[in-house]
């Protein structure tokens, strides 16, 4: 009985966390893409959608690969013949990597084994941040380490939507509604 109370509970404080956040200001996070370009987000992404991806971990890393064609396909190049038509989105959308400032020394390192290890076409879209990360994980409310979270910000860099976890076409969908409906 206690357990099915608790399961009650958390299902329903579950929503609350998952709308906490919208209409936050999304945290200034300064950066640098694999293309080696200096990036401040959302700073630099104002007067567009912005979708910010976020791990850190080595786990939601991987989990978070799983975004980066089905993200790229919808929001930066469409395929060009489709059998169905797709709607052409103005957005901007980057990959973060939150690394602890202990990595900074191995920077250089990281930097050039994710270069190899991702396709060129996503650098542009990859930025890496290495410092203090604590701060970022409270304010938006990054619990599991294991996953990677996504972010939909508005043209003034505010949260108008977020989820958590793998990739699903239901979580796809749900981002560009996010974006359409605004």
């Amino acid at each position: 009985m206690r357990i099915q109370l608790k399961l009650i509970v958390l299902s329903l404080l579950l929503p609350i966390s998952v709308f906490a956040q919208n209409g936050k200001k999304f945290p200034s996070i300064e950066g640098e893409t694999l293309k080696d370009r200096k990036v401040v987000l959302p700073q630099d992404t104002k007067g567009k959608y912005t979708l910010i991806a976020v791990a850190y971990s080595k786990k939601s890393d991987e989990l978070l690969k799983g975004w980066y064609s089905p993200m790229y396909r919808t929001f930066v190049e469409p395929p060009e013949v489709a059998f169905i038509p797709t709607d052409d989105y103005d957005v901007n959308m980057y990959f973060v990597a939150l690394l602890k400032g202990i990595y900074k020394v191995a920077d250089n390192k990281i930097s050039n084994k994710m270069k190899s290890g991702i396709d060129a076409k996503f650098h542009k879209n990859m930025v890496i941040y290495t410092g203090k990360i604590n701060d970022y994980k409270k304010q938006l409310n990054l619990g599991q380490k294991d996953l990677p979270y996504f972010f939909v910000l508005d043209k003034n860099g505010n949260i108008v939507y977020h989820t958590q976890g793998a990739y699903s076409d239901k979580k796809l969908y749900e981002i560009q509604s996010a974006i359409e409906t605004e």
